[in-house]
């Protein structure tokens, strides 16, 4: 499979994921899994976190950070160590907010991390990602 191809898979599960169509996007999801090795699943997420980054722009607008600035996303939990409680969910949020703010540092600690956890924390967080992207366009949609 090459990369037109698996970007052409990405753009199908986000495309699915925003619409509410979870088996769609899983399956879109899935097909880049089984033919893609760990840097190309690196790029996917980074991909993934990409539309995310334009999405939160949507939702910001004029008030979004602004690149090339000390401006930046952060993170804040409302109940805190929630995150610490959902593995998957914690790697989706700080990879999206890391590459929004151009951490590509810790974007790639953050990914080797997954990739070292069990395979199904593996599966959850790159799916994690996608829904919270999802949702966050959903979001976008709907201003």
């Amino acid at each position: 499979m090459d990369q037109k191809q698996i970007g052409e898979l990405v753009f199908e599960a986000l495309a699915q994921s925003v619409a509410g169509n979870a088996s769609e996007a899983a399956t879109a999801l899935m097909t880049i899994g089984q033919n893609a090795d760990n840097s190309l699943m690196y790029g996917v997420c980074c991909a993934i976190a990409s539309a995310g980054k334009r999405a939160l722009g949507l939702v910001y607008g004029d008030r979004a950070p602004i690149p090339g600035t000390s401006d930046m996303y952060v993170l804040q939990e409302l109940v805190p160590g929630a995150a610490a409680d959902d593995p998957p969910k914690a790697f989706a949020m700080r990879f999206l907010t890391a590459y929004a703010n151009g951490d590509l540092v810790t974007c790639m600690a953050l990914f080797d991390a997954a990739l070292r956890s069990s395979d199904d924390e593996y599966v959850s967080s790159v799916c994690a990602l996608l829904a919270d992207v999802a949702g966050i366009y959903r979001l976008a949609l709907d201003r």
